[in-house]
């Protein structure tokens, strides 16, 4: 395993073709950042990074998809034939940048203080720099015994139908498969080192209306009301805890998100009220067993109702290994810090991948993302670099 202490120097890589600019993760963000690309608007990022690959000796693969909507450009690229395929993945597509208040142009790359401003610094146009800048010094210092990959979605931010699964799709009809895979977005709270993602909750959304019989205010005996019997609903559905944890999740968690019933009279009863909840949940659940709870629940209740549900990801949990072993030992080698295995937060597109290799997520700090002036440290990108290479290091190796 190399040394990674100590920085790998970047003259290692000077050639014609420019390589010393493809170990530099500072301004490959910079010109990532470059590309306004919002989803579903791709802005040449995607192309941008597979020129840097070809240069690496990738074998790019446009894999564009426009079943759910607006077309979503993703890209796949490897190098090498034989196995394990290590792949890096994640998105080149950001949220927008929202209302006033930032201190620089959000698609400038500037450089402020030691840290590195815009739209996707964080989230996740830096980890994909460091992708492509480990890669560069890892293949500086020697060819590798087994294949490196990339897939690369912009269509994280979004539906997320359009991107990741498809890829994958893509993939398994080739017969290509992925050995394992590390997912850059930001995972550490405060400090790079802190924490790696080595699973999900699982999310459900919930669209409930109850129905009744509509009628004036003053004669409630004469109609319906929904409202009372939704409150009753709601309260059952929250009454207890879902459960207490699981030896790797926290609890469950079942948050109601909006109460609307649109009266705009006060004499009216109306006919209809509604509700929507999201529950996150981790492995002693599924998708389909929460629904017929929450059925069964609004049930006991009584009364006309309508339920639609939304599952946008199971559960799942990638169980201690070899991925994480190696994760674990470079982050702490370059940070000085163990990182917690976490399941915490929100979903991400290694809910897909899951399904296809052992996967796990590592990268910057989250501090700022999605935020008015979102920033990453210059030396966490370094970082973070040296991290990706000792990851490469370890489970792609030397012939």
């Amino acid at each position: 395993m190399t040394d990674l202490a100590d920085p790998i120097g970047l003259t290692d890589l000077s050639d014609p073709a420019g390589l010393t600019k493809l170990a530099d993760p500072v301004g490959l963000a910079a010109e990532l950042i470059k590309c306004a690309s919002v989803t579903p608007d791709d802005a040449g990022a995607r192309d941008l990074l597979a020129g840097w690959l070809r240069q690496l000796g990738f074998d790019c693969h446009d894999v564009d998809s426009a079943s759910g909507g607006p077309l979503i450009r993703n890209l796949y690229a490897r190098r090498g034939t034989t196995g394990p395929n290590f792949c890096f993945a994640g998105h080149t597509d950001v949220v927008p940048v929202g209302g006033a208040g930032w201190s620089v142009d959000p698609f400038a790359g500037a450089i402020l203080k030691e840290r590195l401003y815009g739209r996707g610094a964080t989230d996740m146009k830096g980890a994909i720099a460091c992708f492509v800048a480990a890669t560069a010094r890892f293949l500086a210092q020697g060819d590798s015994a087994g294949s490196i990959s990339l897939l690369i979605t912009g269509d994280e931010e979004g539906p997320a139908v359009d991107g990741t699964v498809k890829v994958l799709d893509w993939l398994a009809a080739r017969g290509e498969r992925l050995d394992a895979c590390v997912v850059g977005e930001p995972t550490n709270p405060n400090r790079l080192g802190e924490m790696m993602k080595i699973g999900r909750r699982g999310s459900m959304n919930g669209r409930l209306t109850v129905f009744g019989t509509q009628g004036h205010a003053a004669y409630p005996h004469l109609a319906d009301n929904p409202i009372p019997r939704l409150l009753a609903m709601l309260n059952a559905l929250t009454a207890q805890p879902l459960d207490h944890g699981s030896p790797h999740f926290q609890p469950s968690t079942l948050t109601l998100t909006t109460v609307d019933v649109g009266n705009k009279a006060t004499n009216v009863i109306a006919a209809e009220a509604r509700a929507g909840f999201n529950i996150r949940f981790n492995d002693l659940h599924s998708g389909a067993s929460l629904e017929q709870w929450v059925r069964h629940t609004l049930d006991s209740v009584g009364g006309e109702y309508e339920l639609v549900v939304e599952i946008s990801g199971e559960s799942f949990l990638t169980a201690p290994g070899p991925l994480s072993q190696a994760v674990a030992d470079c982050v702490e080698a370059v940070s000085g810090i163990r990182p917690e295995a976490s399941t915490t937060g929100g979903t991400s597109d290694a809910r897909f991948i899951k399904n296809h290799c052992p996967v796990l997520e590592f990268g910057l700090v989250s501090q700022t993302m999605h935020k008015v002036d979102e920033h990453v440290l210059l030396s966490d990108l370094e970082a973070l670099t040296r991290i990706y290479q000792g990851v490469l290091e370890r489970l792609v190796g030397r012939p």
